[in-house]
């Protein structure tokens, strides 16, 4: 019987995963995956950052405060900052004395204003007043009018813009970024002329691509635009500095470069960040007894961008309980690597993470998709498999 007990606890350890990345020397995704030594004492602490950055390329923008850093030092060119044109934008035309031509118009799929008896005119990626001044001269041009005459286009409901973002961001493709609707606007701004809108902004549209990657160069965003490369400085936007938000228009293409390392100051909550991460749970038998009783959802628990695993850990109850029994426990972390694509699992005792020092150096960060095992004590194990063979013995007895 006691043959059969051990053989059954063995079976029970703890058996250190392997993966693919090297992630025991800290070549991996973030070097706080790698493995924690044996021994606490005299330990160096601080060292992840230092062996994230080792692997960083220089900034395609520059370092901040140099003249070739971005644009400028986030400053973005006037171009972008003028209010554009988009396709399916809605317009109003109002022409000096006309009838026939004023009203209300939208821009065409093919980006071009289109008004009856003139030839189309160009309006995609345009002012309101570019576009009223070529207005003004095809109505001269057709004969309908000797002298140019006065006129005013005014935006008034911006359109949904489709466009691309790829690079280091976690949900790469096409994006719908919505425009101005007017269930959503109070009664006298629908009666109002004008239109304005902040939902087609750059950062809307990164964050609407799952946020940027930690890896991601945010000193040279490029932006694509009617043949034109444009390259943004976005890094104000983490610090918190005042930046001009770009607003986009269907066609444009966002492309953020990745610098090929972690770094951890990306890793926290920002308009460009992921607006959380809903990590996957497993095995909440000790100390909880279940995720209802321990308000964990079913499959999910939402934390906040830049959380670290150990406190994912003690957020969902697989810390504590009674210390001789069922508080030396272990986790795991599932994760992937948004680079490479290749996925790994790290594995830590959590006494001894909490014990520990130098616990920020082992201690990884969240990522989207990210999943966390709990694995109960040797002891609990041990309990576990004592209950099995008893019923197995009984088994045996009664027959």
């Amino acid at each position: 019987m006691t043959g059969m007990v051990l053989a059954l606890a063995a079976c029970a350890s703890f058996t250190p995963p392997r993966n693919l990345e090297q992630v025991e020397t800290g070549d991996a995704y973030q070097a706080q995956y790698r493995t924690p030594p044996p021994s606490r004492a005299e330990s160096v602490t601080l060292e992840s950052d230092l062996i994230n950055a080792s692997f960083c390329l220089p900034p395609r923008g520059g370092e901040p405060g140099t003249p070739s850093a971005g644009t400028a030092g986030g400053l973005i060119p006037d171009a972008l900052l003028r209010e554009a044109l988009s396709r399916d934008d809605l317009v109003e035309l109002a022409i000096s004395g006309d009838e026939v031509f004023s009203g209300d118009y939208v821009i065409s799929r093919d980006g071009r204003l289109k008004l009856p008896f003139l030839p189309p005119i160009r309006a995609q990626g345009r002012t309101p007043e570019a576009v009223a001044d070529d207005v003004a001269a095809a109505l001269v041009a057709g004969e309908y009018y000797t002298e140019a005459p006065r006129v005013s286009l005014l935006l008034t409901d911006f359109a949904p813009a489709r466009v691309a973002v790829s690079g280091a961001v976690f949900e790469p493709g096409p994006k719908d970024l919505g425009g101005v609707r007017g269930d959503e606007k109070d009664s006298r701004r629908q009666a109002a002329r004008g239109a304005s809108t902040e939902g087609r902004n750059l950062t809307v549209a990164l964050r609407q691509a799952g946020g940027v990657r930690p890896d991601a160069d945010l000193s040279a965003v490029e932006l694509l635009r009617g043949g034109r490369r444009y390259v943004l400085d976005l890094r104000p936007v983490l610090e918190g500095r005042t930046f001009e938000d770009v607003m986009l228009m269907t066609g444009d293409e966002v492309i953020v470069h990745s610098r090929q390392c972690f770094q951890p100051d990306l890793m926290v909550p920002s308009p460009i960040s992921p607006p959380g991460v809903s990590v996957f749970l497993s095995n909440l038998t000790q100390p909880a007894t279940g995720n209802a009783p321990s308000a964990v959802g079913q499959s999910v628990r939402q934390i906040p961008y830049g959380t670290r695993m150990m406190q994912v850990v003690v957020d969902t109850n697989c810390v504590g309980g009674v210390r001789a029994t069922s508080a030396d426990r272990s986790a795991a972390l599932f994760s992937r690597n948004p680079v490479s694509k290749v996925s790994i699992v790290v594995e830590r005792r959590i006494e001894d993470m909490r014990a520990r020092a130098d616990r920020d150096d082992f201690d990884p960060y969240l990522l989207p998709g990210d999943a966390i095992a709990c694995y109960d004590s040797g002891i609990t194990n041990l309990a576990d498999v004592g209950r099995v063979v008893g019923l197995v013995a009984l088994g045996f007895a009664l027959d």
